[in-house]
Formats: structure tokens, C-alpha cells, sequence
């Protein structure tokens, strides 16, 4: 299936839940969700100007890396993030109700010298957070927390982010980019998730639309047990079925 075609499958799936999704309405965590790790998709807001990327654009900075994954047929630069296909963009946009999230890429590139560095910035523009990234030079997913030295996400404000990897520092960056909102959950999800077990986290988070926390807690859960299926789950729900399988590497703390 090419690229656009399986863009245009996601993005349509996404509408399809968006149309009876509630921002953060505490649902009941049902038997079958639990089993099948399913991602109900907040609908997309829709006044951001700067919509995002989740696959790194690169016959740039990486040149020589870029073709030499375009002919092994690897995979290339990813950010772990839901995407909502429009006419003339995609926007990268999922949710969280931390103050300092977790974000998580996969990074393809097999060498150490490659460098990167993660960027927040608030809604007009300004730079909160910048820091730089040591990889470990061994090719799979990654996650970057943001410490709790750096300016914590304010509920109901969104924030852009970007990841920028340099195979050579005098040229540009391939990079990814998209956003993050913070929300408040209510009551009732607060509750639940106080007394739930780690796999019913991942299930209230995925069914509130809270992205970002749900595929970390999955995550943790396939730490525990590589043979758990929730993480993958959550990876095909949006799309990115080629990343299921990669191992997380540790770095970038």
C-alpha cells in the first residue's frame, strides 16, 4: 500500500471517531478495549498555522544518510504522534494531562556521530525548552521526557515541538515537528485512573484520547513483557504499523 493511500485510510479513520469524541470524558473501560489497545482520536483543532510533520522531510542535512535508507527500504525518521491528513498539509497533534510529558521518536540512523536536539515552543512562537540530545547510534524508538527543570505545560495551551537530527552541523536538519495540547481530565477519569492497573492506564488513556500518556504506559508495559501486543496496538492505531515491531533504545536522558 503506498504512502498516500494509507495516509488517507488513517486520516479517514480518524474522522470517523472524531465525529462522537469528547475531549478527556471519562469512559468506561470496556473488556474488548482492553484487549485491543484501540486509539479514540480527539478531533483535530483546527485554527493552528503551522500543521507539522510526522516523517523526516531530508534530501538536505542527511543526504547521503537519506538515500542510503531510501535503498535499503528502512525506515525513516518518525515522531510517535497521531496525524490528521488535510488537502494541502497533515497536522501532528496529540494530547496530555502532565505538566511535563514524554515524547517518543523513532530514529533510524545506525552511526553516533549524528546529533540532535528536541525544541518547545509556546503558541506564538517563543522557545521554552531546548536541549540537546545525545543518540546512542544504535537504530530504534526513543523517548525524551521533559525534565522538571523546564517550564511545565500549562492546561489548555498548546505547544509546538520539534526534533532535529544533523548528520553535518553546517547544513540543515532533518527534523519532525508537530504539537502538543495539555488538558484537565475530569473527575470521573482522575478517579479511575487512581485505582485502575497498568494495563487498564493504557486503556482509559487511549480511550480519552490522551495520547501522549497512553503509549507511555504501554510502553512500560512491554518493558515489563515483550510479548505484550499493547504497544503495537497503539502504534497501528495511527498508522505507524511499521514501527510496532522496533526495539526502544535506551538514551537521551
Amino acid at each position: 500500500m503506498n504512502l498516500g493511500l494509507r495516509q488517507l485510510k488513517l486520516a479517514f479513520g480518524i474522522s470517523l471517531v472524531s465525529l462522537c469524541f469528547t475531549p478527556v470524558q471519562a469512559q468506561p473501560v470496556k473488556s474488548e478495549i482492553l484487549a485491543s489497545g484501540i486509539f479514540n482520536a480527539p478531533p483535530p483543532p483546527d485554527d493552528i498555522n503551522a500543521p507539522g510533520n510526522r516523517v523526516g522531510g531530508g534530501k538536505r542535512g542527511c543526504e547521503s544518510m537519506d538515500k542510503q535508507l531510501a535503498t535499503s527500504k528502512k525506515k525513516r525518521l518518525t515522531a510517535l504522534v497521531p496525524v490528521y491528513q488535510f488537502p494541502n498539509a497533515e497536522l501532528v497533534f496529540g494530547l496530555t494531562t502532565i505538566s511535563h510529558p514524554t515524547f517518543w521518536f523513532y530514529v533510524p540512523y545506525d552511526v553516533a556521530t549524528v546529533s540532535a536536539e528536541f525544541v518547545l515552543q509556546n503558541e506564538a512562537g517563543q522557545t521554552i525548552y531546548q536541549s540537546p540530545v545525545s543518540l546512542s547510534g544504535t537504530p530504534g524508538v526513543v523517548s525524551l521526557s521533559l525534565p522538571s527543570t523546564a517550564s511545565p505545560l500549562e492546561i489548555g495551551k498548546r505547544y509546538h515541538w520539534y526534533f532535529n537530527t544533523y548528520c553535518n552541523l553546517q547544513q540543515p536538519p532533518v527534523f519532525v515537528n508537530g504539537w502538543v495540547k495539555r488538558v484537565e481530565p475530569n473527575p470521573v477519569l482522575k478517579s479511575q485512573l487512581e485505582t485502575a492497573t497498568p494495563k487498564q492506564r493504557v486503556a482509559l488513556y487511549a480511550t480519552n484520547g490522551i495520547w501522549y500518556e497512553s503509549l507511555t504506559a504501554s510502553a512500560e508495559l512491554r518493558r515489563l513483557d515483550p510479548k505484550r501486543t499493547d504497544w503495537a496496538n497503539m502504534l497501528q492505531s495511527i498508522g505507524l504499523n511499521d514501527i510496532a515491531s522496533e526495539a526502544i533504545v535506551d538514551c537521551c536522558e
